[in-house]
């Protein structure tokens, strides 16, 4: 499409989680590289400096044409991740969430600032924004749409369970249970949005028909939502991913055979027991198989504090005898994902399964392990192993209390990184990725649907 000019600004509002930051931060760089409109990111300084440290896979000169609107920080102090919670929802970050709502006023100045200059201002917010971006009602050449982190499978789950199971899904004997998915607290942050979300213009979601068609049908005919215009537009990776080749990982990566390595990653909002810790890491050894595996605790409210980490022990001698063997990398820090997904010797991916871990597995053809531990992430990972066949479950959500075994952990990898039914899902998976890779291409469904979203905001 034609750049368009200024007098049409589009402005980012995400909400301060990493998985979150990430998303809107790929579909600013993509709106601002491929249609020449002014992008704005508003946020606080340290959560934007945060998007910008963990650009995954983006050319570092597309942030440039960025406008980063660093807002003062909110007064909070988030708790240290408690990895032995009974319900595994974040709870520490409750209060960055909490102390997002205090960005409203600030957040509606520049608006207010922007809409003086432009002939219409775009606000996208985070579904979970929508209260923090009110007052897009009194600005009379603004309009809002909300950006949705979930997969349209989870979105109908909730509302399923809401409406009390009434909600039939062809090819779903039983939808995965919501209990035990988030605290109480989130759950009254969720619904204070109720109010607002209904300002919002119309609905933006990162997937894609031909990941998650039928679900979509089933949300666009069947009336379990209020009727507004949506789009479609996942997945946001760029077609090249950007790889910084003076990472130990992708140095490591780069030494070993095609498809024989397992990537082992739970995001950067959980934190699994040392209980868990010691299956995993019996697991993995007795496997025989090669990993890299991310040992990290989960993000705090401000990852740049500099408050020390809980150390994450290790069985005895592990770490040292997978080096030697040159089986095994164990690194704790954040890493570059996308780099690592799209590297030719990583074969499978043990995942959490949070949206964007999802979307980049699939869009990069890597069959997933999927161990859910909160949130969207057990029907995330049903929709991957039960629906998509392109993964196999860890850990099923109805055993969340257990911990999982290591004969259960080696059996898993064993299956998806050694054998025939893992050399065929991964096959599965790498022609579902090309394919889905396509469609965000010039000319594919994706992008069309985006390009019918920009042109509707320009109009």
């Amino acid at each position: 499409m034609e750049t368009v000019g200024d007098d049409v600004v589009v402005v980012m509002v995400p909400l301060p989680a990493q998985g979150h930051l990430n998303q809107l931060l790929q579909l600013s760089c993509l709106i601002s590289s491929s249609y020449g409109l002014p992008v704005h990111y508003i946020g606080s300084s340290i959560h934007n400096q945060q998007a910008r440290v963990r650009a995954n896979g983006l050319d570092r000169n597309k942030l440039a044409g960025i406008h980063f609107h660093d807002l003062p920080v909110p007064e909070f102090d988030c708790p240290s991740p408690n990895p032995n919670a009974s319900v595994r929802f974040p709870a520490h970050l409750q209060p960055a969430f909490d102390a997002s709502k205090l960005l409203r006023h600030p957040i509606a100045g520049v608006l207010r600032e922007l809409a003086a200059k432009a002939r219409r201002v775009v606000i996208i917010h985070d579904n979970l924004m929508a209260l923090v971006v009110q007052d897009v009602e009194s600005i009379s050449n603004a309009e809002s749409y909300a950006f949705n982190c979930l997969s349209v499978f989870s979105l109908l789950s909730f509302i399923h369970h809401g409406l009390g199971n009434q909600i039939a899904m062809e090819g779903v004997e039983e939808m995965p249970s919501v209990e035990g998915c988030m605290t109480e607290g989130f759950a009254m942050f969720v619904a204070a949005q109720e109010e607002y979300i209904k300002l919002r213009s119309g609905d933006i979601h990162n997937s894609n028909r031909l990941i998650e068609g039928p679900f979509i049908d089933l949300l666009e005919k069947d009336g379990y939502v209020e009727k507004m215009k949506e789009w479609f537009i996942g997945p946001m990776l760029p077609g090249v991913i950007s790889s910084n080749k003076q990472n130990p990982c992708l140095s490591w990566l780069d030494q070993q055979p095609q498809n024989s390595v397992l990537f082992v990653s739970f995001g950067t909002m959980t934190s699994i027991s040392d209980e868990e810790v010691r299956a995993l890491a019996t697991g993995l050894e007795l496997s025989k198989q090669k990993f890299l595996w991310v040992l990290r605790d989960a993000d705090k409210g401000n990852i740049f504090s500099g408050k020390s980490r809980r150390v994450i022990e290790l069985p005895e001698g592990f770490e040292e005898r997978v080096k030697l063997k040159g089986v095994g990398l164990v690194v704790r820090d954040w890493v570059p994902q996308p780099e690592i997904l799209s590297h030719r010797a990583t074969g499978g991916f043990m995942s959490h399964c949070g949206w964007n871990s999802c979307m980049e597995s699939i869009t990069l053809g890597v069959p997933m392990a999927a161990w859910p531990m909160h949130s969207d992430q057990p029907m995330n990972s049903f929709l991957v192993a039960g629906i998509l066949k392109t993964g196999l479950i860890v850990r099923e959500w109805g055993e969340r209390h257990e911990v999982v075994k290591s004969s259960g952990i080696e059996n898993v990898v064993r299956r998806l990184m050694g054998s025939k039914e893992g050399d065929e899902m991964r096959k599965r998976a790498q022609e579902f990725g090309e394919t889905i890779r396509k469609s965000a291409q010039e000319g594919g469904a994706s992008r069309m649907e985006l390009d019918s979203f920009i042109a509707h905001i320009t109009r």
